[in-house]
């Protein structure tokens, strides 16, 4: 759970629902608490289910990092998407995503 006091991947998961996703389409990763951690939980799903794309969807300043870990995992075939928003907070994220980008 989420410093926030529920699970991002259920909020998540309500938010598609509500926009017509059909609930049976949708697999929630509660346990991902850390970029790594859901690209790994992610392709172990890949053997059961036998996917061959992923859509990262995340803050805009997040997705290149999340893009290129699952590209050193060797899974190629991922796209994303994110808002379109700007907020004052994002500019830490910005600054902690760099270095993060190459630490990884």
């Amino acid at each position: 759970m989420g410093k926030e006091g529920y699970y991002e991947g259920e909020k998540m998961k309500e938010f598609l629902v509500s926009k017509g996703i059909p609930d049976s389409l949708i697999l929630v990763d509660n346990y991902g608490d850390n970029t790594r951690a859901t690209i790994d939980n992610t392709l172990a799903l890949k053997k059961e289910l036998d996917f061959n794309s992923v859509i990262v969807v995340s803050q805009y300043f997040h997705v290149t990092r999340t893009k290129k870990l699952f590209k050193d995992k060797g899974f190629v075939n991922v796209t994303s998407v994110s808002s379109k928003y700007f907020e004052p907070r994002d500019l830490y994220s910005i600054i902690r995503e760099f270095p993060a980008y190459y630490i990884q």
